[in-house]
């Protein structure tokens, strides 16, 4: 990997001389990604990003909670201190993380258990849509799609995006699926954040 790395570096200053001098300066991201840590979604290389382009957030499934400190954290420092319009919370089709949310939780996955309670909830919530479906994959991809809508509503309904709804600059939220199978996105939502809740949910 420190090999890899050394002749990326190598690669980089090749074709432009003053890229990492210029990334001294500081960032400043298009977009914040909140996606899943599974490592087949690397954000950057989806959507053909540079290092500066995206502010990254992973973690199991993509989840967003208020009590979480660590996405909260970053979607607060995403917002106010790099002024960033756009987050996008991108899922992915067959992700291992909501196949777990459904089946019997395993007691050495004590921590994974915990962090997956409310993924397991929205699936019983949803049970009546998803369970009749023909196959695992499309069960699995189905509850993929609604996890990415409830975590941009999550994101919505947060204290700190209810906050930047009061600035003069627009923040739009994103719900995107990746496809592994083909390596394409997809979009699931896109709404304004300044628009009321009830109009949106």
């Amino acid at each position: 990997m420190l090999l890899k790395n050394q002749a990326w570096a190598r690669e980089m200053v090749a074709r432009d001389p003053d890229f990492f001098l210029r990334n001294i300066n500081g960032q400043s991201p298009a977009a914040l990604w909140i996606g899943c840590a599974d490592s087949r979604v690397p954000a950057e290389y989806t959507i053909s990003a540079q290092p500066g382009d995206l502010f990254v957030h992973r973690n199991i499934a993509n989840l967003v909670s208020e009590s979480d400190l660590n996405v909260m954290s970053i979607v607060q420092y995403a917002l106010i201190e790099l002024k960033i319009r756009h987050i996008i919370v991108c899922g992915h089709h067959g992700c291992g993380g909501v196949r777990a949310s459904m089946a019997p939780e395993r007691e050495e996955l004590l921590y994974v258990n915990r962090k997956l309670k409310p993924l397991r909830e929205l699936y019983r919530y949803h049970s009546d849509e998803i369970d009749p479906l023909k196959d695992e994959a499309i069960r699995v991809n189905r509850l993929v799609e609604l996890n990415v809508l409830e975590q941009v509503r999550n994101l919505y309904r947060s204290s700190v995006v209810q906050r930047a709804r009061q600035s003069a600059h627009p923040l739009l939220l994103h719900g995107w699926v990746y496809d592994i199978r083909n390596g394409r996105l997809s979009e699931l939502v896109t709404i304004d954040a300044s628009t009321d809740a009830d109009a949106l949910f």
